[in-house]
């Protein structure tokens, strides 16, 4: 029986930013290398450079924090904002991708996201790119008289010269949101960041500039990234079976969102890795410095969270959750 090819060396991306992403990204870093003493590549925790695109300054401001980055191997990078900014923060993880080392394998994660296992073992193709399937039905939102998910989707498609048809999982029923190929931007990755990222930049702001008039009336803040998205994937010959399921998102990470969702919703083994790699004095007194986690992490609040939900039988929709935390006053970020 044949070996599967080893994947190749490849480097991690998070980006870190000045209020709750520097501490996020603080958490990320501390649960990487605690799973990953060895890893072969590089964890870049990239930050925007102050600009006029930017009101304040959107630098890590804690030093405390950017002190532990580095203690924990991480190299901070700066990346400029040239097409997005503080209207659109999550553009950053577009233009990041240029500062990293051009040609060499990436991953990028979302900061909210905790590590688990060796990411080595995960059977990446880096030449067919993918992302996180852990999504719900964001966008399009169907209107009762306006264009379906076939004709939306489709104007998309075409406006970038891509092939539609392909795309489409015909195992799900015609107008069903699931039939589209359609991402979390959680995470992703490719063999080189900086093709990527040119790609995924084009594709963000011809639709957000110049898109076909079948999406005028949809809403693209804060989806625009995930419109962008499975069309540059699927141009880069990726797609949603690229990458086998139960790894990322599963057995190897944890995209948690807010830490209240992780402990009303996510398995023990979820909370037992979080628990246990902020519970390190460096780490812990540099968390304590966000107090959303101050008060979930080493104040009991994310156990009182948990104790209201069973997770055999979770409500359908985040948004119950979500209401139920609010109202016993657990819903902090």
């Amino acid at each position: 029986m044949a070996k599967k090819p080893k994947t190749p060396p490849f480097n991690v991306m998070i980006v870190g930013q000045n209020g709750r992403l520097q501490y996020e990204a603080a958490l990320f870093a501390a649960s990487f290398r605690a799973a990953n003493a060895k890893f072969p590549g590089r964890l870049f925790v990239a930050e925007p450079e102050p600009n006029e695109r930017w009101s304040k300054d959107p630098r890590m401001g804690d030093n405390s924090v950017r002190a532990l980055l580095e203690e924990l191997g991480a190299e901070i990078i700066s990346f400029e904002n040239k097409y997005f900014g503080e209207y659109y923060p999550y553009g950053n993880k577009i233009e990041a991708l240029s500062a990293l080392p051009k040609g060499a394998p990436f991953v990028f994660f979302d900061t909210d996201t905790l590590v688990m296992d060796d990411l080595t073992k995960v059977p990446f193709d880096f030449d067919k790119p993918s992302a996180s399937l852990r999504v719900e039905g964001t966008w399009p939102k169907i209107e009762l008289y306006g264009p379906g998910y076939t004709q939306t989707w489709k104007s998309l498609y075409d406006k970038f010269g891509l092939d539609f048809e392909s795309s489409l999982d015909t195992s799900q029923p015609e107008e069903y949101w699931r039939r589209y190929l359609y991402f979390n931007a959680g995470f992703f990755y490719y063999k080189c960041p900086h093709a990527f990222g040119q790609r995924f930049t084009e594709y963000a702001t011809t639709i957000r500039d110049n898109g076909p008039e079948e999406i005028v009336c949809q809403v693209l803040d804060p989806w625009l990234d995930q419109v962008a998205l499975p069309l540059v994937i699927h141009s880069l010959g990726g797609g949603r079976d690229a990458l086998e399921r139960g790894w990322l998102d599963g057995q190897t990470t944890c995209h948690y969102r807010v830490l209240p969702l992780l402990y009303a919703r996510e398995e023990q083994r979820v909370v037992d890795v979080l628990e246990e790699v902020s519970a390190p004095n460096k780490i812990k007194k540099v968390l304590k410095n966000y107090d959303p986690m101050k008060r979930m992490i080493y104040q009991g609040k994310g156990q009182k969270a948990r104790a209201l939900f069973d997770r055999a039988n979770l409500p359908r929709r985040e948004q119950a959750i979500r209401n139920t935390l609010k109202r016993e006053k657990l819903w902090l970020r």
